[in-house]
């Protein structure tokens, strides 16, 4: 689902005050990075990714692989964060306009 430019202003507004719930370090994206971040999208759909300092990954390709493999959208990039929304299959709780 490609999100409109008011949706993804909706989800930065939303995502501005959320702190980062996963970090990716040096050892990339995992597996188990993946599994966390699912998790995390599943319970909240609105989720903040930060890549630490060591993280062999460029934020932008980092974005794109995460989103692409979770059936996610990146709603932002801002420095070494990127904030990514999946709507909830049953209960949806963001309404976006």
């Amino acid at each position: 689902m490609a999100l409109t430019s008011k949706q993804t202003r909706h989800l930065r507004a939303l995502g501005h005050h959320l702190d980062p719930v996963v970090h990716l370090g040096k050892d990339g994206i995992t597996d188990g990075l993946h599994k966390a971040i699912d998790q995390a999208l599943t319970d909240h759909e609105l989720v903040k990714v930060k890549l630490n300092p060591e993280a062999p990954e460029d934020r932008f390709e980092a974005a794109d692989a995460v989103a692409a493999r979770l059936k996610a959208d990146v709603a932002q990039v801002l420095g070494r964060t990127f904030l990514l929304y999946r709507k909830h299959p049953q209960q949806p709780k963001i309404k976006l306009p």
